[in-house]
C-alpha cells in the first residue's frame, strides 16, 4: 500500500525533525530520556529492524566515532555491505546514516518520517524524540539495504542510549573521561558503569584503552553477563605509528581498537587492505572534523575536541606541528565545564572567540569572560566565519590556525 505522504518537501521534513522534536545536541538536558520505552515501542512498530543484520556497538567518551569509521571502512574493503550510524552530523542530517559510504537518500528519510506520521505516533504517549527517530530510521534503512554488518555509535552514555536495543555480535568501549557528568556521573567508575550498559549476555567485549580506574567495572559487568573481556593492546601488537604516520597520534589508539575488533570477529585482513581502507577509503566515507586540514600557508586545522581528554590529545598533536604563532578560533556549548578545558589551552596563542549557530551555544561574551579568567586573551566575533576570516587575515604564512571547541564549531567552517 502506498504511503500517505503528509510532508512532501525534504526541507520541511528536516524542519520537522529539528524544530518540533527535542535533540540533546542542540537543546541540552531537556532532550535526555530516562529509559528505553519509546525506542523499544518504535522498534516493535517497525517489526524489529535491528534483528536483520549483524551489529557492532560502540560506546566511550572519545574516539567512538573514529573507531566506528575505521571498522566500517575496513569491513567494506573486505567486500561486505556495511551500514554506519554516527552522531551528530557535520554538514547535513543524512551523514548520520550511511550504507557503503553513501548517506541515506532524501526519499528514504521522507518516507520514514511520513510512515511515523501516518501511524499517528506523535499524538500518542510514545511520541519519539529526534534521536529515537533517527536511530530507528538507521535500523530500518540498514534492513532495507540488506547490509551484512552495521557499525553503531552510541549518542550519549550507553545504558539508556537509544541504540541500546541492539543485540550486537561485539561490544566496544573506547575510553572513559569526564564528559556529560550531569547525566552519567561525576566519577570515572560511574561514567564507565553507564558506558558498560551496552555489554550484553555472552557478547564479546573489546576495551580500547586500558584504564586501571575502571577495570573493575568492566570485569564485574562481564562476569554478570558471561561475556569475554579483551583489551585492544592484548590482541594488536603492531606498530600503528609506523603504519599510519599520516594520522594524528590520538587516532592510533582508535585504529588499534578497530584492528582488535576485526580480530575478535575472526577477520584477519592484510595490512595492505587496512592501509588502503584507512587512507583512500576513509575519505570516501566522509570522515571529517577530526584533525581536518582546511588550508595551508597558514596551516588551518579543524578538530571537534570538546572535553578535557579530547582537548588534551588534540593540543599534544598541535604541539608537534611546526609553526610560528598559534591562532585559536574557539566556540563551545554552554553546558560544558570550561574550568576543566580552558586550563589546558596555551596562553601564548591568540584567541578568536565566537558562538555556533545553535540554541545550546555558549554566548561569546560569556566565553570571553571565562577565557580571560584563565589567562587566555582574545576578541569576540559575531560569527565563527568572521572569527576565522580575521584569524586568516592576521596569521602569517608560517602560523597555524586551530578551529575547535565542539562539533558544531567545526561544522560551521568546513
Amino acid at each position: 500500500m502506498e504511503l500517505a505522504m503528509k510532508i512532501t518537501r525534504y526541507t520541511d521534513i528536516e524542519d520537522f525533525l529539528f524544530s518540533q522534536l527535542p535533540m540533546y545536541q542542540r537543546t541540552g538536558p531537556k532532550a535526555f530520556k530516562k529509559d528505553l520505552k519509546n525506542i523499544r515501542n518504535l522498534d516493535a512498530l517497525l517489526d524489529t529492524p535491528h534483528c536483520a543484520f549483524k551489529s557492532i556497538h560502540i560506546a566511550g567518551t572519545n574516539g567512538k566515532g573514529s573507531t566506528a569509521f575505521f571498522i566500517a571502512t575496513a569491513l567494506h574493503a573486505l567486500g561486505y555491505k556495511v551500514g554506519l550510524y554516527t552522531s551528530p552530523h557535520y554538514r547535513h542530517y543524512r551523514e548520520r546514516i550511511k550504507v557503503d559510504g553513501q548517506p541515506i537518500p532524501k526519499k528514504a528519510v521522507k518516507n520514514f518520517v511520513n510512515r511515523l506520521l501516518s501511524a499517528e505516533l506523535f499524538d500518542s504517549e510514545f511520541k519519539p524524540s529526534f534521536f529515537e527517530i533517527t536511530v530507528a530510521m538507521a535500523f530500518d534503512h540498514f534492513r532495507s539495504c540488506a547490509v551484512d554488518y552495521a557499525v553503531i555509535e552510541t549518542g550519549l552514555g550507553g545504558r539508556l542510549d537509544s541504540t541500546n536495543v541492539l543485540d550486537p555480535i561485539l561490544s566496544i568501549i573506547t575510553n572513559i573521561g569526564y564528559d556529560h557528568m550531569n547525566f552519567l556521573g561525576d566519577t570515572l567508575p560511574a561514567i564507565a558503569t553507564e558506558k558498560a550498559g551496552i555489554i550484553k549476555p555472552t557478547v564479546p567485549v573489546v576495551i580500547g584503552r586500558r584504564q586501571s580506574e575502571v577495570l573493575d567495572v568492566y570485569e564485574e559487568k562481564c562476569r554478570e553477563t558471561n561475556s569475554s573481556l579483551t583489551h585492544a593492546d592484548e590482541l594488536v601488537k603492531t606498530d600503528i605509528v609506523k603504519l599510519f604516520p599520516h594520522l594524528p597520534a590520538y587516532q592510533h589508539e582508535n585504529i588499534r581498537t578497530a584492528m582488535a575488533a576485526l580480530l575478535k570477529m575472526e577477520l584477519d585482513p592484510s595490512m595492505a587492505t587496512m592501509t588502503k581502507a584507512w587512507t583512500e577509503g576513509l575519505r570516501n566515507w566522509g570522515f571529517v572534523g577530526r584533525y581536518q586540514i582546511l588550508g595551508e600557508r597558514p596551516r588551518i586545522i579543524a578538530d571537534s575536541a570538546h572535553n578535557p581528554m579530547g582537548m588534551s590529545q588534540l593540543l599534544f598533536q598541535i604541539s608537534r606541528e611546526d609553526y610560528d604563532q598559534l591562532h585559536v578560533v574557539l566556540a563551545v556549548v554552554k553546558d560544558k565545564d570550561l574550568d576543566t578545558v580552558l586550563p589546558l589551552m596555551p596562553k601564548e596563542a591568540r584567541y578568536y572567540l565566537s558562538a555556533a549557530k545553535i540554541p545550546r551555544a555558549m554566548p561569546s561574551d560569556l566565553l570571553h569572560d571565562k577565557a580571560s579568567a584563565h589567562g587566555l586573551e582574545g576578541k569576540v566575533y559575531f560569527s565563527l566565519r568572521q572569527a576565522l576570516a580575521m584569524a586568516k587575515r592576521r596569521a602569517g604564512k608560517g602560523d597555524l590556525i586551530l578551529v575547535t571547541g565542539s562539533i558544531f564549531t567545526v561544522a560551521e567552517v568546513i
